[in-house]
C-alpha cells in the first residue's frame, strides 16, 4: 500500500534536503541568551562590595570609641549588611515609630538619610540626661527636648562618617530630624540607594542604624574606591619585591680579593723593611680568593682591565647552607 505523507513530514524532509542553516546554527551555537534586567545595572560587584564594607567597618570602629566614650557607656556597633535598594524598598523596613534624621552630602547638594531605632535613641537620652539607660515603659514619639539631645549623637556619627569618607573626597554635614511623614519626599521612591546597616549593642539594649545614600553619591564614591583599589594593586607584593629587587642591583657589597691565609716565621716579619720582599711560598699561578662577607666565593685571578685592578673568575665555591 502506498504511503502518504502528511504537510508537516513534507516540509520535514525538504528542511533535511536544504540543509537549513538557521536550524543548523540553532542546535550548534549552543548561546546561552538571558534577558537583561534594568534592575541588576550598575549594582556592584564583589570587590566593590569589599571596599566598602572594609571602609565601613573602620567607620563602625571609630564610631564605637568616639559616642562610647562620649556616653561613657558600652556602645559596639558592627556593620552587618552592605546593600543596593530602591529608596521605598529601604523605608519599608521600619516602622511608623523610629526616628530619622537627614544629612547633606556637599558638592553633590544631595541628602542622605540616618535610621536609628526607639530601642537605641532612649537609652541614649536616658544616659545624657543622668539616667541609666532605660527604656521608657510604653512606646511613644521622640519629644522635642529628647529630639535635641540625639541630634549631638547623630552630628558626631556624621562627623566620624566625614572622616572616613574625606580621603574619598567626599563631605557629610548633619541637617535635622525628619518626620515620618517627610521621608518620601527626600528621594524618589524609586532611587536607588546603597545601605549600610549596623548592629548597635549597649549595656542594656540593642538596635540597628542604617544610613543610605542616593546613588549620585555612592557612584562617586565606587569612582573614589575604584582609583584608590588601583593605586593599592600597583603598591601590591609582587611589584613591591620587583622593586626591591632593583634597589638591590644598583646596592653596593664589598668584597677583597685575597689569598689563603698563609703562616710567616716571626723572624721574617721582625727584619722586614721597605723594599724587602716577603716570600709567602706559594706558587705565583695559584689562585687566590674573591671573599664576600667572610666566605670564599670563587677562586679567582688578579688581573688588570682598562688600568684598572680586577679579578678574573675562575671558578664557583659552593657554599655551605647558613645556620638557622
Amino acid at each position: 500500500m502506498e504511503k502518504v505523507l502528511s504537510q508537516g513530514e513534507i516540509d520535514a524532509l525538504f528542511r533535511a534536503a536544504r540543509g537549513d542553516a538557521t536550524a543548523n546554527e540553532e542546535a550548534g551555537a549552543g548561546t546561552l541568551v538571558e534577558s537583561w534586567d534594568l534592575h541588576q545595572a550598575g549594582l556592584l560587584g564583589k570587590e566593590q562590595l569589599h571596599s566598602v564594607s572594609q571602609l565601613h567597618e573602620s567607620f563602625a570602629r571609630n564610631l564605637t570609641s568616639a559616642i562610647g566614650g562620649y556616653l561613657r557607656d558600652t556602645f559596639e556597633v558592627a556593620l552587618v549588611a552592605v546593600e543596593q535598594l530602591a529608596y521605598r524598598d529601604f523605608l519599608a523596613r521600619f516602622s511608623d515609630t523610629t526616628y530619622y534624621s537627614t544629612f547633606r552630602l556637599p558638592p553633590n547638594q544631595a541628602s542622605g538619610v540616618l535610621q536609628m531605632d526607639l530601642s537605641l535613641a532612649f537609652p541614649i537620652v536616658d544616659l545624657l540626661l543622668g539616667g541609666q539607660g532605660q527604656m521608657p515603659p510604653t512606646t511613644r514619639e521622640v519629644t522635642d527636648i529628647e529630639e535635641s539631645v540625639l541630634e549631638g549623637i547623630c552630628q558626631g556619627i556624621c562627623s566620624e562618617l566625614q572622616v572616613v569618607w574625606q580621603p574619598l573626597g567626599l563631605q557629610v554635614e548633619f541637617e535635622r530630624r525628619q518626620p515620618v511623614s517627610q521621608m518620601l519626599r527626600i528621594m524618589p521612591p524609586q532611587e536607588k540607594t546603597l545601605a549600610l546597616t549596623f548592629e548597635v549593642t549597649m549595656t542594656d539594649s540593642k538596635g540597628m542604624l542604617n544610613i543610605a545614600f542616593p546613588s549620585v553619591v555612592s557612584s562617586a564614591l565606587m569612582r573614589r574606591l575604584r582609583a584608590e583599589l588601583v593605586y593599592q594593586r600597583a603598591r601590591g607584593p609582587a611589584v613591591s619585591q620587583e622593586s626591591i629587587g632593583k634597589r638591590l642591583l644598583d646596592s653596593v657589597a664589598e668584597m677583597e680579593l685575597a689569598t689563603p691565609a698563609i703562616p710567616v716565621r716571626l723572624m721574617e716579619l721582625l727584619t722586614m723593611q721597605p723594599g724587602a720582599v716577603l716570600p709567602l711560598r706559594r706558587h705565583i699561578e695559584e689562585p687566590a680568593m674573591l671573599r664576600m662577607r667572610g666566605h670564599d666565593c670563587w677562586l679567582a685571578r688578579p688581573v688588570g682591565s682598562r688600568n684598572r685592578r680586577a679579578a678574573q673568575l675562575l671558578q664557583y665555591l659552593p657554599q655551605p647552607e647558613a645556620e638557622e
